[in-house]
C-alpha cells in the first residue's frame, strides 16, 4: 500500500540529509514543498493538507532549540508525527460495550464490497473469540443474499435465512432474536446498496437503524475512488452518523489520499482496511503504523501480529525472542520463509521490515518465489556453522556457496548484507518499544 506516495516522501527528504548537522532553511522548505507534492498527487483532501502545513510551520520555529536529531531527522519526526495525527492517531477499536448482542450495521454504495466485507469482519471477530451472526438484509438484490450464504459457510459462521417476501426491517427483527437465542455477541448486517445515494435507499437503512439501534454503523467504501469515498462518507455520515468507514481494494498501488484523509475530513475513524480478496484479508487501520509505512520505516507491529495469527503460538513466541536478541540467523531465515509465505507474499512481508523494503527497491525487484528459492539455495549451500555464524564468510566461503546455489557471490553477498540490515533495524526497533526514538531515526535517516 501506498508505495508511490512512500517513494515520492521518502525522496523528498534526501536533499536535507544531505546537509548533515547543517541547518539550511531554504532546504528545509524545498523539502516541504516536495512532500506537500506527494499529498497532493496522493489526491489527499487539500484542506487536510492545508492543516498539516500550518501544523509543521508552528513546529518548523522550535527547530533550531531542539538539538536531538540533526535537521533532516527532526523534519521527518515531525511529518511522521503529523500524518499519523491527521490520520486519527491511534486504532479506534469496534464498540463492544453493553449488553450482547452488538449490533453492526454495514452500509454503502453497491460495488464497495460491502457484502463480502461482512463476512471478513465476521472471520476478524472470530479469531478475536467472538461469535458472529450475518444477517442479509439487501432484498432488493436477491444474489447478495445467496453471497453472503456462500461466504458465512466459507468462514463458519451462521447466516440468518430470510423468508420469502420478507422486508429489511422484519429480516433485522427476526434474526436478532435468533442470534440471542443462539447467544452470539455479534450481528452483522448486510444492508442494500444502490449505485448512487437516494432517498428509498436512506429511508429503508434509517428503518434500520431505528430497529436494530446499531452500536457501529460502518460504511464500506472503495479505497481506489480517492476523495470520492471521502464525499461519499459525508453523505453517509450526515444522514446516519457513522461510528467508522472501511476501505476496501486496498491490496495494490491505491492513491492514499481517502485513507489519509477520511478522520480529518468526516469526522470519523477509518477502522478497517481490505487487503486482498480472502476472507482473512481485513486489517485494523493503524494510523502510527501507517505513518511509519508511508516513510519507509516498516511495520513491525503488524509483521508480529501476522506471524502469531499463522505460527504455533510457543514457536512464534520463540522467533520473535531470537529477533528480539539479535539472534536470529540464516538457518533460521531458511526455515522460517515457507512459513512466513502464509503471512502474506513475500514483497509484502519485505515491506513490513524496516529498511529491508527501501534497501532492496521493492518496486523495481519484487522478490517472488523465484528469489525465495534462490535464497533458499545459498542458505542450503551453506555449512551448519556459516549459517550460524554469517560472519565467517570470507571470499573462498562466499565462491563456494555460489557454485553450489547456482548463484553468484555477487547475489550471496547482497543477501548478507540485507539480512544483516534486517537484525540491526529489529534490535533498534526493539529497544525503542515500537517507538521512533533518535536511534532508530539516525539508523534510517542520518
Amino acid at each position: 500500500m501506498f508505495d508511490k506516495l512512500s517513494e515520492k516522501i521518502t525522496g523528498s527528504f534526501q536533499k536535507l540529509i544531505d546537509k548533515g548537522t547543517k541547518y539550511d532553511e531554504a532546504t528545509v522548505k524545498a523539502t516541504l514543498k516536495e512532500v506537500r507534492l506527494a499529498l497532493l498527487e496522493a489526491d489527499v483532501n487539500f484542506r487536510v493538507i492545508k492543516s498539516f502545513e500550518t501544523n509543521i510551520a508552528e513546529r518548523i520555529k522550535l527547530m533550531d532549540s531542539l538539538s536531538t536529531f540533526t535537521p533532516a531527522q527532526h523534519v521527518i519526526k515531525m511529518v511522521y508525527e503529523e500524518l499519523t495525527s491527521l490520520m486519527g492517531s491511534t486504532h479506534q477499536s469496534l464498540d463492544f460495550k453493553g449488553p450482547p448482542p452488538t449490533v453492526i450495521m454495514m452500509v454503502g454504495l453497491q460495488g464497495s464490497g460491502k457484502t463480502t466485507t461482512a463476512a471478513k469482519l465476521a472471520m476478524y471477530l472470530k479469531k478475536l473469540g467472538r461469535k458472529s451472526y450475518l444477517v442479509p438484509a439487501d432484498v432488493a438484490r436477491p444474489a447478495a443474499i445467496h453471497q453472503l450464504s456462500l461466504l458465512a459457510a466459507e468462514a463458519d459462521v451462521p447466516v440468518y435465512a430470510p423468508k420469502e417476501g420478507e422486508n429489511p426491517v422484519s429480516i433485522v427483527d427476526s434474526a436478532m432474536n435468533e442470534a440471542a437465542r443462539l447467544n452470539r455477541d455479534a450481528v452483522i448486517v448486510d444492508t442494500a446498496g444502490r449505485l448512487t445515494i437516494d432517498v428509498p435507499l436512506m429511508r429503508e437503512l434509517t428503518d434500520i437503524k431505528r430497529r436494530a439501534r446499531p452500536r457501529e454503523i460502518l460504511l464500506v467504501a472503495d479505497g481506489m475512488t480517492g476523495q470520492e469515498a471521502v464525499t461519499i462518507a459525508k453523505d453517509f455520515n450526515d444522514r446516519l452518523n457513522l461510528t467508522g468507514v472501511i476501505l476496501t481494494k486496498m491490496e495494490g498501488d491505491a492513491r492514499a489520499g481517502a485513507a489519509m484523509s477520511m478522520r480529518a475530513a468526516v469526522g470519523k475513524p477509518l477502522k478497517f482496511i481490505g487487503t486482498g480478496e480472502r476472507l482473512d484479508a481485513l486489517e485494523p487501520f493503524h494510523p502510527d503504523r501507517t505513518a511509519s509505512l508511508i516513510l519507509g520505516m516498516g511495520d513491525v507491529l503488524t509483521l508480529i501480529e501476522k506471524t502469531r495469527e499463522t505460527l504455533d503460538q510457543e514457536e512464534a513466541q520463540a522467533y520473535m525472542t531470537k529477533f528480539q536478541k539479535g539472534e536470529f540467523n540464516l538457518g533460521d531465515f531458511r526455515d522460517q520463509l515457507g512459513k512466513l509465505r502464509k503471512i502474506g507474499t513475500v514483497d509484502s512481508i519485505l515491506g513490513m521490515i524496516p529498511g529491508l523494503g527501501k534497501l532492496r527497491k521493492l518496486k523495481e525487484a519484487t522478490p517472488d518465489n523465484r528469489e525465495v528459492q534462490r535464497l533458499e539455495a545459498i542458505i542450503g549451500s551453506m555449512t551448519l556453522e556459516e549459517r550460524r555464524h554469517s560472519e565467517i564468510l570470507d571470499a573462498s566461503r562466499k565462491k563456494r556457496i555460489a557454485k553450489g546455489s547456482g548463484t553468484s557471490v555477487t547475489e550471496v553477498n547482497k543477501l548478507l548484507r540485507d539480512f544483516a540490515e534486517m537484525k540491526k533495524m529489529f534490535r533498534q526497533i526493539y529497544r525503542g518499544g515500537g517507538k521512533l526514538s533518535p536511534e532508530i531515526f539516525r539508523r534510517f535517516f542520518g
